[in-house]
C-alpha cells in the first residue's frame, strides 16, 4: 500500500470514496443472492456484523464515551432514519434490479439538501435547488409511475433515499457535537437490530449455510464501505469527493449485468443520466463557488 501513501490526501479521498461504492455495491449484490429471504432478517444479520465490528473497533481505539444528554435525541433520530432508510433500501433491493435500488437511494444527498434546510437552518441556493429538481425529476424515470407493483417498489426504493438523507444530516449535527463516528455508527447498528428483532422472532425463515454466508458478507461489505467513505472524508473535503460516490450505481449496474444478467431499461438509464449529472453539476457549481 506504499503506493496509496505516496499520494496526496485529495487523491487519496477519491481512491477510498470509490472503494466504498465498490464495497456498497458488493452489499446490495450479496443481499440479492441471499435470496427469498424477509427483508427485516436480512437487515438483522447486516446489522449485526455491522455492530460487531464498530464495537471491536471502538475496543481497540481505546475511546470512552458516555453520549451527552443533549445528543441522544440526535442519535436517536439518526438511528431511526437510518434504520428506515435501510430496510427500504433492502427491500427495493429484493423488487428491483440492485442498479435502479443503488440510483434511488443516492438521492440521499438531494433530500440531505432538503433536511438540512429544515433542521440544520442551512439555506440552499437557487441553483442547489435546481440539482434537487432535476434529480427528483430523473426519479421518476426510474420509477416510471404507473398503477403496477413495480413502481410502489421504486417508490419505496426513493423513500430508502429519504432515509439516508435525513440520517445523514443527523450525523452532521452529531459530528458538529464531537461524538465520534464510531459511537454513531454502533448506536445505529444496535438500534436496528433491536427494531428487526421482534420480526425475527417471529416470522423467522430457516437459512442454508450459503444464505447466511451470503448475508455475513452483505455486513462485512457493508463495514468495509462504511470505513472507507469515513477515510475519504477524513482526506478530502466532501465537496471534492462526494460526487465519486456515484462511482457505486456503476459497480452496481456491472455486478448486475455480469452476475444476474439484469440490464437497466432505456427510461432508467434516462433517470441515471440526469441524477448522476444533476451530482455532478452540484460539484461543480461548488467547487468554483468556493474556488
Amino acid at each position: 500500500m506504499d503506493w496509496v501513501i505516496e499520494m496526496n490526501n485529495h487523491k487519496q479521498g477519491i481512491l477510498f470514496i470509490i472503494m466504498a461504492g465498490f464495497f456498497f455495491a458488493l452489499m446490495t449484490f450479496f443481499v440479492r443472492l441471499s435470496g427469498n429471504l424477509p427483508t427485516m432478517e436480512k437487515a438483522f444479520f447486516r446489522n449485526a456484523v455491522a455492530a460487531g465490528i464498530a464495537f471491536v473497533t471502538l475496543l481497540r481505539s481505546g475511546e470512552t464515551y458516555k453520549p451527552a444528554r443533549e445528543t441522544v435525541p440526535d442519535l436517536f433520530w439518526r438511528s431511526l432514519c437510518g434504520t428506515i432508510g435501510l430496510i427500504c433500501n433492502f427491500y427495493a433491493i429484493d423488487k428491483l434490479n440492485i442498479a435502479d435500488a443503488n440510483i434511488l437511494n443516492k438521492l440521499s444527498p438531494f433530500f440531505a439538501i432538503l433536511m438540512s434546510a429544515t433542521l440544520l437552518k442551512e439555506k440552499a441556493n437557487k441553483t442547489e435547488w435546481l440539482c434537487v429538481l432535476l434529480a427528483f425529476t430523473g426519479a421518476l424515470f426510474v420509477i416510471k409511475p404507473s398503477f403496477q407493483m413495480q413502481s410502489v417498489y421504486a417508490f419505496i426504493g426513493m423513500l430508502g433515499g429519504l432515509g439516508a438523507g435525513a440520517a445523514y444530516t443527523f450525523v452532521r449535527r452529531l459530528g458538529k457535537k464531537g461524538v465520534p463516528s464510531s459511537v454513531i455508527v454502533l448506536c445505529f447498528s444496535v438500534f436496528s437490530c433491536l427494531v428487526c428483532l421482534p420480526f425475527l422472532i417471529f416470522h423467522f425463515v430457516p437459512m442454508s449455510g450459503k444464505q447466511l454466508l451470503f448475508l455475513l458478507l452483505a455486513g462485512i461489505s457493508a463495514a468495509g464501505g462504511q470505513f472507507s467513505i469515513t477515510k475519504a472524508y477524513t482526506k478530502a473535503p466532501a465537496k471534492e469527493i462526494s460526487v465519486f460516490d456515484y462511482t457505486q450505481v456503476l459497480f452496481a449496474a456491472m455486478l448486475g449485468f455480469l452476475f444476474l444478467g439484469q440490464v437497466p431499461d432505456g427510461l432508467s438509464l434516462i433517470g441515471y443520466v440526469i441524477i448522476i449529472g444533476s451530482a455532478v453539476y452540484k460539484w461543480a457549481y461548488t467547487m468554483r463557488k468556493d474556488g
